[in-house]
């Protein structure tokens, strides 16, 4: 990689970096607000070394007829998530005087929106600190937007080609320009969040807890001003209004750009939102039915407990209504088995993603058929568009090393001395950016506190790993990325 593309590299990161140093003034105004002047000199602090980093970054220029390939694109990607990270621990280890491996754990979770944390006492914590951890959800959930949009169709794993509303060809034509597509999903992102604290501030909610929980809902994090996560409210409609922004935020955000263009009917024709939604419904209804069969619960309160909880995990969010864990052992199977699966392509939700199960279903109806009728042509197609080798390719491609990276987590978290169970959970639910794992250590009653720090740094690793879809950190280990 040549000089004057690491220093463009690096002047992008500096101002990433100033803004995050900007962003520290958002807790430091809430600490101000609720008259804790203690605290404040801690996010100074860490504003300025930030500030400085990046201006040192920033201050030699961009150098001058010099642009970047699209495989640059993946090492400002991953450097970028990895310096963020960086230095949005620092409000964390001056606050909290906990470890750097605590600080970066929890920056590193809150900036993938995964929403695994190592901190209790959440009811009595600084509110600048809850308020940081729920803007680094809301300010990764846009960024891993724009990567999605951006940068993931150049590894052909994102699938956004296939989610377009006219022809295959039309990712790079949504908006005629790619500053204008960046416009949009703003007004989105900013418009649903603005109107999910003022649904959460209704429902009953103090106006500090509403911001935070929608800037976590939005960005399918997880992150609460509770250690008791939504059970801290009783009101249903606090509930069904964390379900409804949890959904939204799980949608593909580029057809929100093609609603807001005037196609009202860009998110009800995918079929990708389509089968997003019949899973849900399905699992409220199903499990919900169980539920309340096996409990003294009315019906309503089963299915709104189970709505919560299964959406929570499928959208990877990671908020919990009560300890899902001890429903029994076909519950806890289902939840995690719904942690694979995740959001839509293009959304703050992690996981393989709807469409890959979907094209996988298309794939294997189409080789039955190919067995019974072995001359016959059988037409691929999802989402009105032919499914060619390439993306079969690539789905293949990403879900085997999905599955290989829980797995090697897993089998490296249990050489740190953790159970099976904490191992397993642990890996899928980091990997897939859902937050709380199984068992009674880092289930949804439990933290990732106790966690010896060898294996909080390999559960960062598998945070950073399946937020940036794992082939655009692994593209950085071949010797040719690296040679001109």
């Amino acid at each position: 990689m040549s000089v004057p593309t690491l220093r463009i590299i690096a002047f992008i990161n500096g101002i990433f970096l100033i803004t995050l140093a900007i962003s520290m003034m958002v807790p430091i105004v809430t600490l101000l607000v609720f008259e804790r002047p203690q605290d404040i000199n801690s996010f100074l602090w860490s504003s300025l070394i930030t500030f400085i980093a990046g201006l040192a970054m920033v201050i030699q220029g961009r150098p001058q007829n010099s642009q970047l390939r699209p495989r640059d694109m993946y090492m400002l990607t991953v450097s970028s998530w990895v310096l963020v990270s960086i230095f949005a621990a620092l409000p964390f280890v001056f606050t909290q005087h906990v470890s750097y491996t605590d600080a970066y754990f929890e920056s590193m979770s809150g900036i993938t929106a995964t929403g695994a944390t190592i901190f209790t006492g959440l009811d009595s914590m600084s509110p600048g600190i809850l308020m940081w951890r729920s803007l680094l959800h809301w300010l990764g959930g846009i960024g891993f937007i724009a990567m999605a949009v951006a940068i993931l169709p150049m590894l052909r794993i994102g699938g956004m080609r296939l989610f377009q509303t006219e022809s295959s060809d039309r990712s790079d034509k949504v908006m005629p320009r790619s500053h204008m597509v960046a416009k949009y999903m703003v007004v989105a992102y900013v418009g649903i969040s603005s109107l999910a604290v003022l649904a959460f501030w209704l429902a009953g909610m103090n106006l500090f807890d509403a911001i935070n929980h929608a800037m976590s809902a939005i960005s399918t994090g997880g992150f609460s001003t509770s250690d008791a996560s939504l059970a801290k409210w009783q009101q249903p409609a606090v509930h069904w209004v964390a379900v409804v922004v949890m959904i939204l935020g799980s949608l593909p955000f580029v057809l929100y750009v093609s609603t807001l263009r005037g196609n009202y009917k860009a998110l009800i024709r995918d079929e990708q939102v389509r089968g997003f939604i019949f899973i849900l419904l399905a699992c409220w209804l199903a499990l919900g039915t169980w539920y309340w069969a096996t409990t003294n619960l009315h019906w309503l309160d089963a299915v709104r407990h189970v709505a919560v909880n299964t959406t929570s995990v499928l959208t990877t969010t990671g908020f919990a209504l009560g300890d899902y864990t001890l429903w029994g052992g076909f519950a806890g199977m289902l939840f995690f088995y719904l942690g694979f699966i995740g959001g839509c392509s293009g959304s703050t939700a992690g996981g393989l993603k709807i469409f890959r199960f979907q094209v996988a279903y298309i794939l294997l109806k189409a080789n039955l058929q190919q067995l019974v009728h072995p001359r016959a042509v059988i037409k691929q197609q999802y989402n009105r568009h032919r499914l060619d080798e390439d993306i079969v390719r690539s789905i293949l491609t990403f879900s085997f090393f999905f599955t290989i990276t829980i797995a090697t987590l897993a089998l490296a978290l249990t050489l740190c001395g953790l159970d099976w169970i904490t191992a397993l959970s642990g890996a899928a639910s980091t990997v897939s950016g859902v937050g709380p794992g199984m068992g009674p250590i880092i289930g949804p009653a439990g933290n990732f506190s106790s966690l010896p720090d060898a294996a909080k740094w390999l559960l960062t690793c598998g945070m950073l790993l399946g937020r940036l879809e794992i082939l655009t950190v692994l593209v950085l280990l071949l010797p040719a990325f690296w040679r001109h």
